[in-house]
């Protein structure tokens, strides 16, 4: 028993430290997905800031430059895309690093079609690793399920989708659906994580990541598109919340299919035992019978 709804996930490549062309790359996005009638649209790991935190750790540029990149939830450009979602009628998620007090987390976030906050997530595991002293690339402590219009929502971000214990936590608090949004590999390796996890936790996956768009959905792949400047728009399958409701409701479709079922079946045994009786009398015997 599923929620079907009809989702997006879109690619660009975003401007490292250029808010404001991202924000308006994600807009444009925004509105395609509603034209084509998502109800929720995913844009990459850190769209709105272009995830520059590797041109700090390995091009040498001066942690103090993240600052230009994070914002805070309650940043003008927050508001601006609950404003947007409010318009649109549509979810919207997407990544940002977002600051608070003097340290900065690579976040994402879930804004619904009122423009409410639901909820937001801090990435968890970290490909290039993390040392205590990088205020400027702080990881998560927690992960939790974020209640939405579409039932519980967990979040992966990007290197958190290999992990199947991370990937297990926020589906144990009560996510019917996971999205990812991501900004690294995009090889058969990544997608077989990525499926792994809808796998093995009975739940869609949607995920938006730079050059590479995916929807799971029953287990398995239903769109797929790899290109830097993309769009994907499909049905995800969100399974119930079990409850006594769905039991019952379980029971009587059961109890409807079982009624025709157990009469064909009867009558397929007594054809059965008829025919098995007859080819053991001789055929004369089987002529007087008639």
């Amino acid at each position: 028993m599923f929620d079907e709804i009809k989702v997006a996930a879109f690619s660009f490549v975003p401007r490292k430290f250029d808010l404001a062309w991202n924000a308006d790359q994600l807009e444009k996005y925004y509105r395609q997905a509603a034209r084509r009638g998502a109800k929720l649209a995913l844009a990459p790991e850190e769209a709105l800031d272009g995830y520059p935190v590797n041109d700090v750790l390995f091009k040498k540029l001066s942690p103090q430059r993240m600052r230009d990149a994070a914002i805070s939830i309650r940043d003008p450009y927050i508001q601006r895309f609950k404003v947007l979602a409010r318009e649109l009628k549509m979810s919207l998620a997407f990544g940002f690093a977002e600051r608070i007090k003097d340290e900065i987390y690579n976040c994402a976030l879930f804004i619904d079609h009122r423009g409410r906050l639901c909820g937001r997530y801090h990435k968890m595991l970290l490909a290039e690793g993390h040392e205590p002293r990088q205020w400027y690339n702080r990881v998560g402590s927690r992960s939790r399920a974020i209640a939405t219009p579409f039932g519980k929502c967990g979040f992966m971000i990007c290197n958190d989708r290999w992990n199947a214990d991370l990937a297990r936590i926020p589906v144990l608090d009560g996510a019917r659906f996971m999205l990812i949004p991501a900004y690294g590999n995009k090889g058969r390796p990544q997608d077989e994580a990525v499926l792994a996890v809808a796998r093995q936790n009975g739940i869609p996956v949607l995920e938006a990541n730079v050059g590479l768009l995916l929807l799971v959905s029953k287990g398995e792949i239903v769109e797929r598109v790899k290109r830097s400047t993309a769009m994907i728009v499909g049905t995800m399958a969100i399974p119930a919340i079990p409850s006594a409701a769905n039991r019952d409701k379980q029971e009587r479709r059961f109890l409807v299919w079982r009624k025709p079922e157990l009469l064909r079946r009867y009558r397929r045994r007594i054809r059965d035992a008829r025919f098995a009786d007859n080819t053991m009398v001789p055929a004369t015997e089987i002529k007087k019978r008639r």
